[in-house]
């Protein structure tokens, strides 16, 4: 297979990434520890602890886990709770111990959680207390035998814990009541595992690390099965990316979420190989409090979506803090946007470089080189060791320049889905490439651009609109803070083109905006019908949700 993309690999990059520098990500842990060991490994809250004190501890909740609760490897455990200290202490405790991670979204409701649970057989959920009665209303119809609690405080020290566990639960109240019985507290059980000992696992390449939920926007979330080989590869691709650029001690902010398989692997996984400090931001959609935490930190890396960029790039605050140590942003989970990219160059002097992944592929696939100037509206070049091609859909392959379906092979695409073999073999291609669902180009030089998701095209007049572009030219508007492009039915043309807006300028007018698509756009793509909105569905990661749109009546 012919790879025009290497031409274009920053110095350094390799074609291919070896694999067998770690067995599995406990050994990949266990390996930082030793190199790194009283370094901040992560920073919550004012609060830091220690890749030392990350081992301590994990090694108590995997102990726990095994001698208390008697768990066998291999066995699931969810966990769900927003970014804090307890998040990696249970991750990597699991990891080490042979079980599989599944990880829940905190906002789920009771219908999503109790799905989740049934489906991946999960046997022990460690819960931060703020959502326990969403859990308490499905628990007994799950296989789930054990429920471990936090509380949001629980890892601070002992004064400050005890004032933000009493303001979260008796002044924000923000802890409906819950009753689980039997419920473990997960200060408890650290502290009987801290008299235990982790026994060793035999953990490789092939077991399961983690069953990666995806979305459900296509129906029913499905478990990605997500090998250690298929994170290790991920996460020595992503290094290999970055290593030209890297420098003694990063510090990363992670503002997305850790049970997200972006920061998952990028922030978590990645970041701990080399030793850096991750920032974890708990709620980022408090863009002020965001802000002041980024104040106190030389922070040198920071990845995010696009949502997330936007919102910063519009907080005057943000513009103040001291970018001279940022050196790396890292855009993905969704398309970045011109006017945004632009916008956080100009701030920060540092460009937004793009990433293109899915759960399915670990998550990354293609990244823009890390020494790109300009934006260029590409999700980059496929990184080492990835093969990608664009098909029809009779599974031919397409020329450069042709459209089709973008199509992924390379040791981080997924086992398949969790005991879901008929939807496995609708995206695993015999030849081992897996369908992405997103329609993309390739140019001459192996720069692949996304024109939009398959099931989110609009067909107006049998003529193919994607809504990313509208929404691109859309934003480049100055009175627009954000935009969602729908199909919605028309009787003369089939679909038509319906725009939701958030105003940033608020005489701005349906007609200002019509008139600033037709400068910009071909007849046909232009938005017959605009609505207002104060603000636009996102899931918790910040992606728009287009489908909430197009399911509405109006």
């Amino acid at each position: 297979m012919e790879k025009p993309w290497l031409k274009q690999y920053q110095a350094g990059v390799p074609a291919e990434v070896d694999l067998n520098a770690y067995k599995s990500l406990g050994d990949l842990f266990e390996q930082s520890v030793r190199l790194y060991g009283p370094r901040a490994a992560y920073i919550n809250m004012d609060k830091s602890i220690s890749y030392d004190d990350l081992n301590r501890l994990s090694s108590s909740f995997g102990a726990y886990c095994q001698s208390v609760l008697k768990l066998p490897k291999g066995a699931r455990i969810a966990l769900m709770m927003p970014n804090a200290l307890q998040y990696p202490i249970c991750l990597f405790g699991a990891l080490r111990a042979g079980y599989t991670v599944v990880n829940c979204n905190p906002l789920y409701t009771e219908r999503e959680i109790e799905h989740q649970l049934k489906d991946s057989g999960a046997e022990l959920i460690v819960i931060m207390e703020n959502f326990a009665h969403v859990l308490d209303k499905v628990v007994s119809r799950t296989p789930v035998k054990h429920v471990m609690v936090t509380q949001l405080g629980d890892m601070l020290d002992f004064a400050k814990r005890l004032l933000v566990n009493i303001v979260v639960k008796h002044v924000k109240k923000m802890v409906p009541d819950w009753n689980i019985p039997n419920a473990i507290h997960l200060r408890d059980a650290l502290e009987e595992g801290a008299r235990l000992k982790l026994q060793k696992v035999d953990v490789g390449h092939e077991d399961i690390a983690f069953l990666q939920y995806t979305g459900g926007t296509t129906g029913v979330s499905k478990g990605a099965m997500l090998t250690h080989r298929n994170i290790i590869a991920n996460l020595q691709q992503a290094h290999a990316w970055l290593a030209p650029v890297l420098k003694d001690k990063e510090i990363i902010v992670t503002a997305l979420p850790l049970y997200h398989i972006f920061a998952l692997t990028a922030n978590c996984l990645t970041f701990i190989k080399v030793g850096a400090t991750n920032i974890l931001i708990t709620n980022p959609r408090d863009i002020p409090g965001f802000v002041k935490e980024l104040a106190k930190y030389p922070f040198t890396v920071i990845t995010g979506v696009n949502t997330l960029f936007n919102a910063l790039v519009h907080n005057p605050e943000f513009a103040k803090l001291n970018f001279s140590p940022l050196h790396v942003t890292l855009g993905g989970g969704m398309a970045v946007q011109r006017a945004v990219a632009e916008q956080w160059k100009q701030i920060t002097k540092v460009p937004l470089i793009e990433a293109y992944g899915l759960t399915e592929t670990s998550p990354a696939a293609t990244i823009n080189p890390l020494d790109l100037e300009e934006y260029n509206g590409a999700i980059g070049l496929p990184i080492s060791s990835t093969e990608v091609v664009i098909r029809d859909d009779d599974g031919k392959d397409q020329p450069i320049g042709a459209s089709g379906e973008l199509c992924i092979r390379g040791p981080q695409v997924m086992r398949g889905y969790w005991n879901r073999p008929e939807e496995t073999a609708m995206v695993l291609m015999a030849d081992g490439f897996l369908r992405t669902g997103d329609v993309a180009v390739m140019d001459e030089k192996g720069f692949f651009k996304i024109v939009d998701r398959k099931k989110d095209m609009i067909l107006v007049s049998g003529f193919n609109v994607y809504p990313n572009e509208i929404e691109d030219v859309v934003a480049l508007h100055p009175g627009v803070l954000e935009a969602a492009a729908v199909g919605v039915p028309d009787a003369k043309t089939g679909e038509a083109v319906k725009l939701y807006v958030v105003k940033k300028d608020q005489a701005l007018t349906a007609d200002q905006l019509i008139e600033h698509c037709r400068a910009n756009l071909t007849a046909y793509k232009v938005p017959r019908q605009i609505t207002f909105r104060n603000e636009l569905p996102k899931t918790n990661v910040g992606k728009i949700l287009r489908r909430e749109l197009r399911d509405e009546k109006s």
